[in-house]
């Protein structure tokens, strides 16, 4: 039924319904030269473990095998196929945004169960599923937190993934928006005392990633404290959502906006993702996109609506508060699926298997002489190091043994040459682990 998902009697059953006796009958009005006569000239027929491993021949064709130890704000995990085979189906697959209730349930329910997640896994008390990816989720976030505050100065950690900032850059340039960056320290982690330097009287938000670009986990609870102090609201983001399996949720934060490719969704080539942003009751009307809410029929029945849309289909202009927002409900319901097929203690085991071979691998690496780990906080899956040559050549020399190296960090930070992101998740074998080391080892022991 995957391949094939119609039977011939319910074919027939089509047929009847429409009027027609017979395919040949329903094409009629296609001139005969322009019909296909003859079977199109397909291996098979296949067995479906032989279709899987057809079609697994020719990806290895495109990739040829390489191991990648890229992350940097995608990230590969393992992923279901009973995900793909329900999201595929025709009334989620097809399904336009669901403004009409009374036949949009299934989508509706759908939405206000991912909804129900992001709220669990964030400490937050209301979160919605409109944003395009977790770099538009800050933006907006950030536009949110100005809205609340009537403030126009931004203070955002450089620790905040690159690409983010450039989107909140190209946003706020024309907005009136003051956007200011604050260095890091050897941990990694935003700097506390140059923060309270800094004047925050007008500040509406600060703005800081959780684990950050670095992998670093950053000290919440301690940042949320400064920024209410002095009147701002806390904006976290969180680009490895699977970190949540173990990290303490970020409770502290007035809004996160998140990007939730880890669950379900594979690495495509920069998107579509899933954004989300997650806040408290009491900032619910300043939150952009929309909102699948709860109530009941005429007969008391529960069901499902959106609710509180804030864009401008909805509202006068001058009060819209979407921008960058779309309808993310297939998305959605491929984290949604995902995220009940792995559980609490899933995602939990998860999480720790990426925790496991990310140490393992640091210690790996840490052993070859003249590479060192630089900053000393604590990390998730990711961490930063520093090589003794140039990371583009180390690369280079990599990708010719199919190995696809760490992120090179000079491409951002000027001061951070020579020095490389490494990502390990639940997908890289030990084996592979081990290949990289070696590797390395050899690249830098052959004379420059």
């Amino acid at each position: 039924m995957r391949y094939l998902p119609k039977s011939p009697s319910e074919r027939q059953e089509m047929l009847e319904t429409i009027g027609a006796r017979s395919i040949e009958e329903l094409f009629q009005s296609i001139p005969e030269k322009f019909r296909l006569r003859a079977p199109l000239t397909l291996p098979g027929p296949l067995s479906e473990a032989e279709i899987i491993q057809y079609f697994q021949a020719r990806a290895a064709e495109n990739s040829r095998g390489y191991t990648s130890f890229l992350g940097a704000g995608v990230y590969s995990h393992l992923r279901s196929v009973v995900t793909d085979s329900l999201i595929q189906r025709g009334e989620f697959l097809t399904s336009y945004t669901p403004y009409q209730a009374e036949f949009a349930q299934g989508t509706l329910t759908a939405i206000f169960e991912f909804q129900t997640l992001m709220c669990q896994l964030t400490g937050q008390e209301v979160a919605n599923a409109s944003m395009y990816d977790g770099s538009t989720a800050l933006t907006e976030a950030v536009l949110m937190a100005e809205r609340l505050t009537g403030r126009h100065r931004v203070l955002v950690a450089r620790s905040v993934h690159p690409e983010y900032r450039h989107v909140l850059q190209t946003y706020a340039k024309n907005l009136g928006i003051e956007i200011e960056e604050v260095g890091y320290t050897e941990s990694g982690q935003l700097d506390r005392a140059a923060l309270k330097q800094e004047s925050l009287a007008q500040a509406a938000a600060i703005v800081v990633q959780s684990p950050n670009f670095f992998g670093v986990i950053e000290e919440l609870p301690a940042m949320a404290e400064i920024a209410h102090a002095a009147g701002s609201l806390l904006v976290t983001s969180i680009a490895e959502a699977v970190s949540l399996g173990i990290v303490r949720p970020p409770a502290e934060a007035d809004i996160v906006a998140m990007e939730g490719q880890s669950f379900g969704i594979p690495p495509s080539y920069g998107g579509p993702y899933v954004g989300v942003i997650a806040t408290r009751d009491k900032y619910v009307r300043q939150m952009p996109g929309r909102l699948a809410g709860q109530t009941t029929d005429a007969e008391g029945r529960r069901g499902f609506v959106l609710t509180l849309a804030t864009r401008e289909q909805h509202i006068r202009r001058e009060k819209a508060t979407s921008n960058i927002c779309t309808n993310e409900a297939l998305y959605a319901l491929a984290a949604t699926i995902h995220l009940c097929l792995l559980g609490k203690e899933g995602l939990r085991e998860q999480a720790l298997q990426n925790l496991a071979k990310a140490r393992f691998a640091q210690a790996e690496l840490e052993n070859i002489p003249g590479v060192r780990r630089v900053f000393s906080g604590p990390s998730f899956n990711e961490f930063v190091l520093e090589f003794p040559r140039s990371v583009k050549m180390v690369n280079a020399d990599l990708l010719r043994e199919k190995i696809i190296g760490p992120f090179a960090l000079g491409i951002h930070y000027p001061e951070l040459t020579k020095r490389a992101l490494v990502c390990v998740t639940e997908t890289t074998p030990r084996v592979e682990i081990e290949r990289l080391s070696a590797a390395i080892k050899r690249i830098l022991e052959r004379p420059v």
